[in-house]
C-alpha cells in the first residue's frame, strides 16, 4: 500500500500563512500526497507551486460549518475550479438534516456537482459527529444520486473525527457507486491502515508528514 498516495495533505486552519502553504507543498511534493488540501484564498499560490508536479490541489467549500447559501457555494465552486482547484470537498447543510428537508440537502449537493461539471472531482463532508446513523446512511444515498465521487465523514473542525464504524457504515451504504475519504483525527500510520480496512480510499489528514514517517502526531486534524 502506497500509503502517500492516499492522503489528502491538509492544512485548513484560519491562521494558516503564506509559509505554511509553501511548506505544505513542499511536503506534498517531496512525500508524493496525492494532494494538497486548503482554502480557496490559497489555490493560486499552490497552483504555481506545484505546477511541475503530479499533485493534485483540493479545496473546501462551504466550510466548515455548511452554512453558506447553496448559490454561494456553487459559485465558489466554480471560482476554485477557475483558479486551479482539481477536487472540491463541500459540507453539507446539517441544519436542513437536522430539520428533515432532505430535498434542500440534495439540491445543496447537486448544485455543487454541476457547478464542479466534470472539471473537479466531488467530495461530499457529512460531519458524522453531527449525525444520527440513519442520518448518515441518508445523506450518503443523497449524495451518491447526485453524482458525488466521495462522500467524507469529516470537517475536522466539529466535535469530532472519523471513526472505523462511521467508515463502514458509508462504505456499506455507497458501495461501488462513491469513494469514502476518512478525515479528522488520523494520526498515525495504525490510524490510516484502520480506516483503509473499514472502506476508506482516501485520508485527509495535516500529519501525513508523520504518518508516513511511521511516527504518531498530536496535530488535531
Amino acid at each position: 500500500m502506497n500509503v502517500a498516495k492516499l492522503i489528502d495533505h491538509t492544512a485548513l486552519k484560519a491562521e494558516v500563512n503564506e509559509q505554511d502553504i509553501l511548506k505544505l507543498t513542499a511536503e506534498a511534493k517531496k512525500h508524493g500526497f496525492f494532494s494538497v488540501c486548503l482554502n480557496p484564498c490559497w489555490i493560486p499560490l499552490a497552483a504555481k507551486e506545484l505546477a511541475d508536479s503530479e499533485v493534485k490541489i483540493c479545496t473546501v467549500i462551504g466550510f466548515p460549518l455548511g452554512t453558506n447559501s447553496t448559490e454561494t457555494k456553487a459559485f465558489e465552486t466554480k471560482a476554485a475550479i477557475a483558479a486551479g482547484a482539481d477536487e472540491v470537498d463541500m459540507v453539507i447543510n446539517i441544519g436542513a438534516v437536522k430539520s428533515n428537508q432532505y430535498d434542500v440537502v440534495f439540491a445543496d449537493i447537486q448544485a455543487v456537482i454541476d457547478a464542479a461539471a466534470g472539471k473537479a472531482l466531488t467530495k461530499v463532508i457529512i460531519e458524522t459527529a453531527l449525525l444520527t446513523d440513519e442520518e448518515k446512511v441518508r445523506v450518503c444515498e443523497l449524495a451518491v444520486e447526485a453524482g458525488a465521487d466521495f462522500v467524507k465523514t469529516s470537517t475536522g473542525f466539529s466535535t469530532g473525527g472519523a471513526t472505523v464504524a462511521d467508515v463502514q457504515l458509508m462504505k456499506q451504504t455507497v458501495g461501488n457507486k462513491a469513494q469514502v475519504k476518512a478525515s479528522g483525527g488520523i494520526h498515525s500510520l495504525a490510524d490510516v491502515e484502520a480506516m483503509v480496512v473499514a472502506g476508506a480510499t482516501r485520508i485527509g489528514a495535516s500529519a501525513g508528514v508523520a504518518i508516513v514517517s511511521g511516527e504518531e502526531s498530536d496535530l488535531d486534524y
